[in-house]
């Protein structure tokens, strides 16, 4: 039992190291850093949203530089095919023999992170070449299955901005992101920061802190944490609640098309679990739930035509509802 104790607190001592080296690089988005690294403890996905030169891309690189396992960056564009996603088979031949034969070329997709850049710049037929892949943690081609590596973490960005030439996920797609961000403008101070860090031939470097074997332990050792059956109760009241047809909201029934599913509340239980580990606790608060449903909920949520004409979007619902839905007595925080 000591032996567990001072593995998982000299995991959770890492976390904090991995959180320092990637401020090395990134100044401010602090919240944008920790919803990641949850994400890659519930061992999901997350999807970036933000206009350009808010350091999306780069916050993906410097998260693969301080982590000891693969990475690769896919442009995504018009013209990608789902074979340059997840490989094609190619013509050999064996000298010796001189026979021929086809052979797997993996693309990609097969490395421990994915970073997706511009995902929405791809045709619905490309995107779906993913789905497999972020749910089921396996490519099939051919007739043939292959698994990927664990851990398998991808990290997909949008351009909010320019739709021209753009091609907006699908729900199901979106569903399979387990947190979606929104990046905001960095504050006076960060920008000063910024400018002043970025333009001077002084540059950060960052060193491998976690290895493959150690997230994946830290993956499972999230599952462990303890959430009450009370804060259960609060996240099946709060994820029915968004939908129009069973909830008893006002709110909910005049500005929401179709409400989140099952999947919603097991994405916010696990993130929650996530974030409880990721500050050094190893039961659920009800801090963590709030805070982890925006991101759970952003994309699960979707309005109706008058709501996006009012400029109401499903933060505004996740925010009415955190407000009138009833916490458990027995919670304090």
């Amino acid at each position: 039992m000591e032996n567990l104790q001072n593995t998982v607190e000299s995991l959770l001592e890492k976390l904090s190291l991995l959180k320092k080296e990637i401020q090395k690089v990134i100044v401010g988005q602090d919240e944008v850093i920790d919803e990641i690294l949850v994400t890659l403890l519930a061992g999901g996905h997350c999807l970036l949203e933000g206009v350009p030169g808010l350091a999306k891309t780069l916050m993906v690189r410097t998260l693969s530089r301080s982590l000891d396992l693969t990475f690769r960056r896919i442009q995504f564009t018009p013209d990608l095919m789902p074979t340059d996603l997840i490989g094609t088979e190619i013509l050999e031949e064996d000298h010796a023999t001189g026979k021929r034969f086809f052979k797997f070329n993996k693309g990609p997709l097969f490395a421990h992170i994915v970073l997706a850049d511009e995902i929405n710049r791809t045709p619905p037929k490309t995107q779906s070449a993913l789905l497999e892949a972020m749910q089921e943690f396996e490519i099939t081609y051919g007739g043939q299955t292959y698994a990927l590596e664990r851990p398998f973490f991808i990290l997909a960005t949008q351009n909010p901005i320019e739709q021209a030439g753009t091609y907006p996920l699908p729900e199901a797609q979106l569903d399979r992101f387990l947190l979606f961000h929104k990046l905001s403008y960095p504050t006076e101070a960060e920008e000063i920061a910024v400018l002043t860090n970025t333009t001077g031939n002084k540059f950060s470097t960052v060193h491998p802190v976690l290895g493959g074997t150690e997230i994946k332990t830290l993956q499972k050792l999230v599952r462990d944490v303890n959430i009450s059956e009370d804060l259960v109760s609060f996240v099946s009241r709060l994820i029915r609640a968004t939908r129009p047809d069973t909830s008893s909201s006002t709110y909910v029934k005049e500005w929401v098309r179709w409400g989140a599913g099952p999947r919603a509340g097991q994405s916010l239980i696990l993130t929650s679990k996530a974030r409880a580990l990721l500050k050094g606790r190893y039961s659920v608060l009800m801090e963590d739930l709030h805070a982890m449903a925006y991101p759970v909920l952003r994309h699960r949520i979707l309005m109706n035509f008058r709501a996006d004409a009012e400029n109401i979007s499903s933060d505004n619902v996740t925010a009415e509802l955190l407000k009138t839905i009833q916490r458990p007595e027995t919670v304090i925080h």
